[in-house]
């Protein structure tokens, strides 16, 4: 059974359509990107499979279960949200971000540390050295890395990324979509990339669905995306 799936669904507000008669699926353990230029719908369908939006028509599926049946509260913390400024909480240390979420599930604090410690050496800031420290004292990567520290924290099984590297310079956001691939293959997490740029796309999904004016285009594997002969898919293939 796919972990999140879309049943032909659209989104409308205030009579304008953003998405039209999506279906797709994504795969336990899979990184599935969503490719597009801006305004084609990519964020929005984030925010359907978190609950933060419902569809107009349609359905939305989690785990086997429409969004509009699951408690609100529970279907947003058992996935993890990472965005392109990490949205940390600027009167937090970078321990209390992290341990936010397991802190709210009740979880007993000597275990919180212990997660959040054992995190924080997983993307590559070492507790003894960042835990105490408050968001402006970190650079954007850095902010990033607690970012994805956070999502991971509580252990959910779907992560969600809203262009998380797009505001970095490129050396930095290389070495985060290296870390990425490798934080997937330590721990085995789905994943929905969102993201326009192709060779971003191209290094991080197992598949590519590419998404034009609120449309699915096409879906294939992240291989097989340079044979896609559709007027948009050869307009991003043409900037690599």
């Amino acid at each position: 059974m796919p972990l999140v799936e879309f049943r032909n669904v659209d989104y409308e507000i205030a009579g304008k359509q953003i998405l039209a008669g999506i279906s797709l699926s994504v795969e336990t353990g899979e990184t599935l990107v969503l490719l597009g230029r801006s305004g084609s719908g990519k964020s929005t369908a984030l925010k359907l499979t978190n609950g933060m939006l419902f569809p107009t028509r349609g359905q939305v599926l989690v785990g086997g279960r429409s969004t509009l049946d699951w408690d609100p509260v529970a279907l947003k913390r058992g996935i993890g949200y990472v965005i392109q400024d990490a949205g940390l909480f600027p009167h937090y240390t970078v321990a209390q971000n992290v341990g936010l979420i397991p802190r709210l599930e009740g979880w007993k604090e000597p275990v919180v540390k212990q997660r959040v410690d054992q995190l924080l050496e997983s993307v590559g800031m070492p507790a003894a050295e960042f835990r105490t420290r408050y968001p402006r004292q970190l650079s954007g990567g850095q902010r990033q890395r607690i970012g994805v520290a956070r999502a991971l924290a509580a252990n959910p099984p779907l992560l969600l990324f809203d262009e998380p590297f797009g505001a970095l310079d490129p050396v930095t956001r290389f070495e985060l979509q290296q870390q990425f691939l490798a934080w997937q293959a330590d721990f085995g997490k789905t994943s929905i990339f969102v993201t326009h740029d192709i060779r971003e796309a191209l290094r991080l999904g197992s598949r590519i669905a590419l998404l034009v004016n609120g449309r699915l285009e096409l879906i294939t594997r992240a291989a097989e995306f340079a044979n896609a002969g559709s007027p948009d898919a050869r307009a991003f293939l043409a900037c690599l």
